[in-house]
């Protein structure tokens, strides 16, 4: 009786079957577009997303903070880390192959040629309804992880910031710049994450970050450049330039200027953090370092001047005859 209706949230919808030609290839092709009925499809994979999350937490993350004895604030940092860094590894890996097979990297005009992009392949609409799943089952994980409440500001923001970038490249028909800009993307979070849990277990490992820290700001730039070439000379250059719901077509003006405004506003944020971020590390470092000169000179006069001490209190007690031998002989006669 329910079959009907499972179907909607587990399989894909909005499928369209295009007829074999003689030019492109002897198979017929099955593509996809969006719909309100993606809104069931990612309400049931963000369940997944749930248990899946559950399982990495108790029967990895939990295991290693046991062995580990981390303080509360590194265990909720350490699974924050070792969830993130599986996602996105996941996520690159699969996010490449699509772009290997749809050779979006051997040709970059692809990000652009033939807007609007609304028949995508099955993979490409499925890796966007798993990356919307996913980001939307981090809002209750919030309640389960029991996040400080100091830190759900922040957390929001981070969600939102994902939710409302990767909705608006699905929704705008803009799938293939966003498949390379979230690549691009998880690949440098990745690396900060794998290379945080690194320098958990061992607090010498630095190089991790020093890389991260290189990569990260061509990412940026990187992301800048694709961005532009896209809206500014891509789609600007496009014949048709009239705003059309029914074809999916929001290339207009507007729109080019408000997505490349958002895009080069996040971008900005993100390198406000990072330089902040890398500043106060600096002035950690800087500050610790002449701490531990200063404590062990003081440790290392501290012995001698014990020492001296005790030199003297013995010296003291032998000259005054307390505990002299001659001077027992002389009480006892």
């Amino acid at each position: 009786i329910t079959a009907k209706a499972a179907v909607i949230f587990v399989t894909l919808q909005y499928n369209v079957t295009i007829p074999a030609t003689e030019e492109q290839s002897a198979e017929t092709i099955s593509l996809y577009h969006y719909g309100i009925k993606d809104l069931a499809t990612i309400f049931f994979y963000m369940l997944v997303a749930i248990i899946i999350h559950a399982i990495i937490q108790e029967y990895i993350l939990d295991k290693i903070n046991r062995k580990m004895h981390f303080s509360k604030t590194k265990h909720s940092k350490f699974n924050e880390s070792g969830q993130l860094s599986a996602f996105y590894l996941l996520s690159c890996v699969w996010g490449t192959s699509i772009l290997v097979s749809e050779n979006y990297i051997s040709d970059p005009t692809s990000l652009w040629r033939d807007y609007p992009h609304t028949l995508i392949p099955f993979q490409m609409k499925f890796f966007y309804i798993l990356q919307l799943a996913y980001w939307f089952h981090a809002f209750p994980e919030l309640y389960f992880q029991k996040t400080k409440k100091e830190d759900i500001f922040r957390q929001i923001v981070y969600i939102g910031l994902y939710l409302f970038h990767i909705a608006g490249a699905y929704l705008l028909n803009l799938t293939h710049l966003g498949l390379v800009l979230l690549v691009l993307h998880y690949f440098v979070e990745f690396l900060f994450h794998i290379s945080r849990l690194f320098y958990f277990s061992d607090e010498r490992y630095q190089k991790g970050f020093s890389l991260w820290a290189v990569l990260f700001v061509l990412g940026r730039l990187l992301t800048l450049i694709l961005s532009v070439l896209t809206f500014g000379f891509g789609l600007a250059r496009a014949e048709d330039q009239q705003l059309n719901f029914s074809t999916g077509n929001f290339n207009i003006l507007a729109v080019r200027i408000s997505v490349l405004a958002s895009i080069c506003m996040t971008q900005a944020f993100m390198m406000w953090k990072f330089i902040n971020f890398q500043l106060r590390r600096w002035r950690e470092h800087s500050s610790s370092q002449p701490q531990s000169v200063k404590k062990k000179f003081i440790t290392a006069k501290g012995k001698t001047s014990r020492k001296e001490r005790e030199n003297g209190i013995n010296g003291t007690v032998t000259s005054n005859g307390a505990d002299s031998p001659r001077s027992r002989k002389d009480k006892s006669s």
